[in-house]
């Protein structure tokens, strides 16, 4: 079955980095546009950054253009989110999710992973 696990988060302060990465399995990876979103205390989820399925295009929310990076291997089946100058507002819980291009949607999400921006 369709299976998407994330890891990577945790406590930083202000200015940090922190890398997370989604390992997959059950599909045919290299297929698929793969994305991030987040959810922050108290709000809607929303689209942090989006790969496309060779990983020659990417897109990001204004909010995280020039601090957060995605990327992926398509040989270890991971996705990653490089995230530096971290502020309190990117708390949120993170989660990994595969995009369909027809009908376009997500189909599949991880259980998500906690980044707490504190000092």
């Amino acid at each position: 079955q369709v299976q998407l696990v994330e890891s990577g988060g945790g406590l930083v302060q202000p200015g940090g980095s922190l890398r997370l990465s989604c390992a997959t399995s059950g599909f045919f990876f290299s297929a698929h546009v793969m994305r991030w979103y987040r959810q922050p205390p108290g709000k809607e989820r929303e689209l942090v950054a989006t790969i496309s399925n060779v990983g020659g295009s990417t897109d990001y929310a204004d909010s995280v253009k020039g601090r957060f990076t995605i990327s992926r291997d398509n040989v270890k089946r991971t996705v990653y989110l490089q995230m530096n100058s971290l502020k309190p507002e990117d708390t949120a819980v993170y989660y990994c999710a595969r995009f369909r291009q027809v009908p376009r949607l997500v189909d599949y999400w991880g259980q998500g992973t906690q980044v707490t921006v504190s000092s």
